[in-house]
């Protein structure tokens, strides 16, 4: 079983992840998810472990504090097309400063007569 494991500290590694949910079975991979330009962590990761251990350890872990943080553990959802943002997938990005909406003067007298 793949989990999801979100809220982590930022200092917290790949062998703490692990240590943390030992208690629960044996785990057979931890990884904190770090940025590539900065490596700190991104406050998420995820284990690999058997399901039955898995579940338990969802269950138990799922809005427990660790660290000072709250976690939030569940099922990791498989990647799809669109969740993939390294290429392929849609991505807005930027700062479209073009007016328009709510926050436009020009709409806003437009519409006043």
């Amino acid at each position: 079983m793949n989990i999801f494991v979100a809220g982590l500290s930022y200092q917290i590694s790949d062998a703490d992840l692990k240590e943390l949910f030992e208690d629960y079975g044996d785990v057979t991979s931890a990884k904190v998810i770090t940025d590539k330009e900065t490596n700190r962590s991104k406050g998420y990761g995820f284990v690999e472990m058997a399901d039955e251990n898995g579940q338990n350890a969802i269950n138990e872990l799922n809005g427990a504090e660790y660290d000072g943080r709250t976690l939030s553990v569940s099922v990791a959802r498989p990647r799809t097309e669109n969740d993939d943002r390294r290429g392929g997938g849609f991505h807005r990005g930027g700062n479209n400063n073009r007016g328009g909406g709510y926050g436009n003067r020009d709409n806003r007298d437009r519409n006043r007569y």
